[in-house]
């Protein structure tokens, strides 16, 4: 009790509620990530953009249990349920970040907080991101101000193999278990083309260009299967299996399809190669980041199933993002493929919404017809997708989990704001109530922070 004592009021408070023993699993380093409890809740007359594609004039949506009840025009509201006025409101589900490196990149940025590249060797698919996160970065609560719900934590791009990602829930929170997304599938990251070739080139070692990031990625995926085979072997014949071999296991997942692909690769050249060695070694590319190119191949993503996760107004800092537009989400979209509006930046993270608007105007300002009720998907339902998780969050249908985002105006404008925000139904966000608004505890004590009410 001293220690909870000591904890910054009402953000370790929520983190320790949060934060309460799940079930045991078998995975290691398990999370402990548990809904709180909410009461029902009803926002009314507001104009609900689903994820689904619909847009609900006079909306309401109904929540009970942490999950939706029902989402639609003319609902009654039962007895019993909070009752929020959404008049001249607009209700969205809540953000998903495909591309964050909060935690693992922790303000305040210094030499020794920056914990997402472990660039020590052009392969290091053992490493896991989670095993970096610092849950009291103080921009995991900028970003729920911003209406995020859900981060798909990624090591950097330094090296071909960076290591695993992590899918977190963006609750105040003391140890990373209690915000890990329960089930949720872990990802590799992959990286191709400048970083990997600069990083290890400049040192004089391989790979120091394109050809030779191919070579390795090659020699490491025929060592997974090799891998994969002798515990096959194992197991059908109950003979000894191989030395557990950490960075072996994760390429293995990847080729059994339990792992999922997201490959920072920018040009369009290169994510066609990638795509071709995916085949060569029988996995598939579940989501292209950053893919700045990606519209030059618009038609092959999209009948390849491969999202892209991109940004609107980022371009030039680099040569292979040179040719980078505006426009590459709604010509995916157009294509018919998954596009996906990502941060990769603390800030940008905070106004996701924003850079779809971007995105969006760019879209109709090159004659693509695109209503909010779709490009919304781009930070909602495709984001859920590329993590593995469509069948629970991401869009606000009956039985999915009530993440939700209450917006004082069209959240494609820069003038919405996040008024409130939820996350199992739960309220972590709202801008009129200051205890929502306490600082991490490490800034407790710093010039013009203040202590939380």
């Amino acid at each position: 009790m001293k220690r909870i004592g000591k904890l910054a009021g009402l953000t370790l408070a929520l983190a320790l509620a949060v934060g309460a023993a799940a079930q045991p699993a078998d995975a290691p380093f398990a999370s402990t990530y548990q809904r709180r409890e909410a009461p029902p809740l009803a926002i009314v007359g507001a104009r609900i953009l689903t994820g689904t594609g619909a847009d609900l004039a006079d909306g309401t949506i109904l929540v009970r249990d942490g999950r939706v009840e029902a989402v639609g025009q003319g609902i009654a509201v039962p007895d019993g349920y909070e009752r929020i006025d959404g008049r001249g409101r607009w209700v969205t589900p809540g953000l998903i970040d495909a591309h964050s490196h909060l935690g693992v990149s922790s303000s305040p940025q210094t030499p020794l907080s920056g914990d997402h590249n472990e660039g020590t060797a052009p392969n290091t698919a053992e490493v896991w991101a989670e095993h970096s996160v610092w849950p009291q970065d103080p921009q995991f609560r900028l970003a729920r101000a911003g209406g995020v719900t859900t981060l798909l934590v990624l090591p950097g791009s330094s090296n071909l193999f960076g290591g695993r990602s992590v899918t977190l829930r963006n609750v105040p929170a003391v140890t990373v278990q209690e915000m890990k997304f329960p089930d949720a599938p872990y990802g590799v990251k992959m990286a191709c083309g400048e970083n990997p070739k600069r990083t290890f080139g400049a040192r004089g070692r391989s790979p120091a260009t394109r050809m030779g990031n191919v070579a390795l990625f090659r020699r490491a995926w025929i060592e997974a299967a090799d891998y994969a085979r002798r515990i096959e072997r194992a197991r059908s014949s109950g003979g000894e299996p191989p030395r557990r071999d950490l960075q072996l296991e994760t390429l293995a997942g990847v080729l059994d399809g339990d792992i999922l692909v997201h490959n920072h690769c920018y040009r369009a050249d290169e994510m066609a190669v990638m795509i071709d060695m995916g085949r060569e070694f029988g996995f598939r590319i579940g989501t292209f980041h950053h893919a700045t190119e990606a519209y030059k191949i618009a038609p092959v993503l999209a009948r390849e199933g491969i999202c892209v996760a991109t940004w609107a107004s980022s371009w030039g800092s680099k040569m292979e993002a040179l040719d980078a537009i505006e426009e590459n989400a709604p010509m995916i979209h157009a294509a018919g493929g998954c596009a996906i509006i990502h941060s990769d930046d603390a800030t940008l993270g905070q106004r996701l919404n924003q850079e779809a608007g971007i995105a969006l105007a760019a879209g109709r300002g090159a004659g693509l017809a695109i209503g909010e009720g779709e490009a919304i998907k781009w930070i909602t339902a495709n984001p859920a997708r590329a993590l593995g998780l469509a069948d629970r969050v991401g869009t606000l249908e009956p039985g999915r989990m009530a993440d939700l985002v209450l917006w004082s105006a069209n959240p494609f404008s820069v003038h919405a704001m996040a008024e409130r925000v939820w996350i199992d139904g739960a309220a972590v966000w709202d801008r009129a109530d200051s205890r929502y608004q306490a600082p991490s505890d490490f800034l407790l004590g710093q010039p013009g922070q203040g202590a939380p009410r």
